[in-house]
């Protein structure tokens, strides 16, 4: 089965790379590099800062767009990026979100994708 892990990040913390105590660049590329050598990797993306995102809502399916720059003010998590997985378990998949840079000092969330 596919699981997504979701690497999240808090607002007021440091972004990867910028202090020796939270994860770097490199780390993240040796833990996709191990998941690829595993067989496991099945996808996944990295994402710019969150000021850099533009949200859009609607509050019913009559009202127009509104378009608001960066995350929303009353958000301090944002996604950071994604590493889709293919194991067997979600006990597989906890394990190799355990060992991912992301949960240093942030937060991985495991969520099965759907099969449409």
């Amino acid at each position: 089965m596919k699981y997504v892990l979701l690497l999240m990040g808090n607002l007021a913390d440091d972004r990867c790379g910028e202090t020796e105590e939270g994860p770097g660049v490199e780390e993240f590329l040796a833990f996709d590099a191990e998941l690829e050598e595993a067989g496991v990797l099945a996808g996944g993306f990295a994402l710019t800062d969150p000021e850099e995102g533009t949200s859009v809502t609607r509050a019913s399916r009559e009202a127009e767009p509104v378009v608001t720059a960066g995350p929303y003010a009353e958000s301090r998590e944002f996604v950071g990026g994604t590493i889709v997985i293919d194991v067997p378990s979600l006990d597989d998949a906890l394990a190799w979100a355990a060992k991912c840079p992301g949960a240093i000092g942030g937060r991985v969330e495991i969520r099965p994708m759907l099969e449409l």
